[in-house]
């Protein structure tokens, strides 16, 4: 990560990104940067099982100087609880992603929830367009990650408002292994973010998201250098 601060420029688009601090919209967000756009990162507390993503979102936005906003929306937890994401008394799944082991980490409407409320503030704003991570890895499990809800909410954000808005997912086609070989491209450091489900001091290195991001990280042939626990067999490689 540049440690050069971010300088808005006059006549830049403005894009809302949705930042959770994860690997996937960390790369989101530094590609917007790289376009030189006015990025305003957006991110969002809904109660999630823990706050390690938004303590490292903050801490990476604040290292640039960017524009960062963390909404409290820990209010509608109750009407999204039943997920292991959002219920830290539910046990987390572990294994590779897969419709029949991961259902449960599904957390009801959290994207057209998001979505909408970066929406909102783009048009509060004046931003063009609305950045958010959806990759083709999700597709099997997350239905607001595919390209059909991606292409629904596209025209809903251009409609919603007297000011259309731009629904913008550059890696909607693309496999973790695929964002990550971007990142690395452009000198991203992928010890500022937080992928595991879990809060724990070091990553578990055994829910899905730990083991997508190790697989990821093995297709480029290159060591994650988050830490992970190392009881757990996933480790590097």
């Amino acid at each position: 990560m540049s440690s050069t601060p971010y300088v808005a420029a006059d006549t830049a688009t403005t894009a809302i990104v949705i930042y959770s601090g994860g690997m996937d919209s960390f790369t989101v967000l530094h590609r917007a940067l790289r376009e030189g756009l006015n990025v305003h990162a957006l991110s969002f507390d809904y109660g999630q099982r823990h706050a390690r993503e938004l303590d490292t979102a903050r801490q990476v936005c604040a290292a640039l100087g960017l524009p960062h906003q963390v909404v409290d929306i820990r209010a509608i937890h109750s009407l999204i609880d039943n997920s292991a994401l959002t219920n830290p008394d539910q046990p987390m799944p572990q294994g590779n992603y897969a419709a029949d082991n991961l259902h449960d980490t599904v957390v009801p409407n959290r994207n057209m929830i998001l979505l909408s409320l970066a929406i909102a503030k783009a048009v509060n704003i004046g931003a063009e367009r609305v950045d958010y991570g959806a990759h083709g890895g999700d597709h099997v499990l997350y239905p607001d990650c595919r390209p059909e809800f991606v292409e629904a909410m596209d025209h809903v954000a251009g409609i919603a408002n007297f000011e259309p808005v731009k629904l913008h997912a550059p890696y909607l086609y693309a496999s973790k292994a695929d964002i990550l070989r971007e990142g690395l491209a452009m000198g991203l450091d992928y010890r500022l973010t937080w992928t595991c489900y879990e809060g724990r001091e070091l990553a578990c290195g055994m829910c899905g998201s730990c083991r997508e991001r190790l697989a990821a990280f093995a297709a480029n042939g290159v060591t994650d250098p988050l830490g992970y626990n190392p009881d757990t067999t996933a480790g590097q490689g």
